[in-house]
């Protein structure tokens, strides 16, 4: 295909409603269009670019022993009812088809690979099995942002195992880690592999494979002491603690001040000496006290886990309503709601408010003055200890790449997934997920890699690969040697010297007739015709009666694949765009 035949509708200028780097170079250099909000078409190079990682993927799966299917994008809603997962899934497109038949779009597949084993995995000889797909993938995303890293449909790889056990899924699941470091290496990114929260998934644990980027939606704590890594959901850390005074409870008038700020500006103390106290309203469990440290968020996914259940936080008018006092005076002393703490505040005396307007108690000793229950609750920042080896967090952000879970029998118990043990008993099928997002890795690549100019491909998922035509000129040239020819151009010089043709002395010109073609006579023709005539065409039959006559290389039409140097994918990208 010609360039001037390819559609590459490049753009000179960065679109206005673009922010993260990547969703501006790929606009630009004619990727993608945008034809809604999340909604993105892959135009030639862009698919180019996902056909390349996806062939990627495909080898790594196949290499453990994964098997290709494709489920479908519309799926019952009986088989999400069974699993419990059919509400409390707001990005989930649901519809319903002419007969008034409950379907939704799938976002994941558990539920249908479950029901497919139910009724193809008989015996523990069947097991284990990997199944997995490239498909098309929905979902109702509240606030689609940064290009194609956070859109309502998406490409996505998505792999299951079924195994007898958990021992047996621990395989399956390693086998995954080492597959995924493969993919992600060959893709030439660079990635921490976290510990994550299961989320909606539900199982038995979890990891994230983390690219570092600066429009990543996510945040990761990290140890460079020890190699701790987690997702800020669930990591953990051990803040610097304050210095105490020596106070005894008593109440302190506040008037007008509300924040943790205007609190310790108005009684000269450090916000580390003070309890945020938010109220939470949650499903089952109705109003619950929520304390952190004055300096720490609260992070709502480890105060859900610790509840067990989805909370919000309270209005305020149901602040006044169940504690008596509006928000900024709020406190745990006297409160009859039930009160969880963080894990950092069982030492200390602290600043609370005193569930009167105006008013604070200085002095307060949590578990002393008021019962409550601790749990790790608040949001890690960099500089706090790590909890293995207490050297300092770094936290940075990140894009999620990928993901691998151990279900477990969630699922398979659910929708009712067994097969018959060695002894002939019933057991169900412990399972593993696992997914990965095509355009997120190539979105990722350009956020890491590109510079001033542009995007740097990694040389494995480039949209093309650069080609050299030599043609005669500057001498030197060798095959396969790319830092011949461009040292060559860059100095202007014939380089290093060539080897002399026949009948060549170095130095000197070639004698006439070596340089001169004729073409031995036809048969028909008359007379000595002497003279430089074309020689024969490619694949033209030679006429009889002449002998065969090499035919001399021409070193000027070579072609030669440029070697696998650093600096060349953006040579490669930059011909795709001009």
């Amino acid at each position: 295909m010609r360039r001037s035949q390819s559609l590459v509708p490049t753009l000179r200028e960065d679109p206005a409603d673009a922010e993260a780097l990547s969703h501006k170079l790929m606009l630009r250099a004619g990727l993608i269009r945008q034809l809604g909000a999340g909604i993105y078409l892959f135009l030639p190079l862009g698919q180019r670019v996902l056909d390349k990682v996806n062939a990627i993927i495909r080898e790594e799966m196949n290499a453990i022993g994964g098997q290709e299917i494709t489920m479908p994008v519309i799926h019952p809603a009986e088989i999400w009812k069974q699993s419990g997962r059919w509400e409390g899934i707001p990005e989930m497109f649901k519809l319903q088809d002419r007969y008034g038949r409950d379907l939704c779009l799938g976002m994941t597949h558990e539920e249908v690979v479950a029901w497919l084993a139910a009724r193809e995995i008989r015996s523990y000889r069947d097991l284990p099995q990997i199944w997995y797909q490239i498909q098309t993938k929905e979902r109702d995303e509240a606030r689609p942002r940064s290009g194609v890293l956070r859109t309502r449909e998406f490409l996505m790889k998505d792999s299951y195992t079924l195994d007898p056990d958990v021992a047996a899924l621990d395989r399956s699941y390693g086998a995954h880690d080492r597959a995924y470091r493969r993919i992600f290496d060959r893709c030439g990114l660079r990635y921490w592999v976290v510990q994550s929260d299961t989320g909606m998934m539900g199982g038995l644990g979890s990891h994230e494979f983390m690219a570092p980027a600066a429009a990543g939606e996510d945040e990761i704590a990290i140890c460079e002491g020890c190699g701790y890594a987690a997702n800020v959901e669930i990591a953990r850390g051990v803040p610097a603690p304050p210095a105490f005074p020596a106070w005894t409870r008593e109440e302190v008038a506040t008037p007008g001040a509300r924040t943790i700020a205007e609190v310790s500006r108005l009684l000269a103390i450090d916000p580390r000496l003070t309890i945020k106290s938010l109220l939470y309203i949650g499903k089952t469990s109705g109003p619950v006290l929520v304390l952190v440290r004055g300096d720490h968020a609260l992070h709502e996914r480890k105060l859900a886990r610790a509840l067990g259940q989805e909370v919000r936080p309270a209005h305020p008018d149901e602040v006044r309503q169940h504690l008596g006092a509006p928000a900024g005076s709020v406190g745990p002393v006297g409160a009859r709601v039930t009160v969880l703490a963080d894990e950092h505040l069982k030492d200390g005396v602290y600043v609370v408010g005193a569930n009167r307007d105006g008013f604070h108690l200085r002095g307060v000793a949590p578990g002393r003055d008021f019962d409550c229950r601790f749990a790790d609750l608040h949001t890690v920042t960099a500089g706090e200890a790590c909890v293995q080896c207490g050297k300092p967090l770094v936290v940075e952000k990140a894009i999620e790449i990928g993901n691998i879970f151990k279900l477990g029998t969630k699922y398979s118990v659910a929708l009712d997934a067994m097969y018959l043990d060695e002894s002939g008993r019933e057991q169900p099928i412990v399972m593993g997920s696992y997914g990965i997002g095509p355009a997120r890795i190539a979105a990722a690549a350009i956020e890491q890699l590109a510079d001033g100019d542009g995007i740097v491909w990694p040389w494995s998922i480039a949209p093309h690969r650069l080609r050299e035509r030599q043609r005669p000129g500057p001498a030197g040239r060798r095959r396969g040697d790319l830092r011949c020819v461009s040292d060559a151009r860059s100095r202007g010089d014939a380089g290093r010297p060539r080897r002399a043709a026949r009948g060549e002395v170095q130095g000197r010109r070639p004698p006439r007739h070596s340089r001169s073609r004729h073409r031995r006579q036809l048969p028909g023709e008359g007379g000595r015709r002497r003279g430089p005539l074309p020689q024969d065409a490619p694949g033209e039959p030679r006429p009889s009666g002449q002998g065969h006559r090499r035919r001399p290389r021409d070193p000027g039409h070579r072609i030669e694949e440029l070697a696998d140097r650093p600096g060349w994918g953006r040579l490669a990208s930059a011909l795709d765009t001009c």
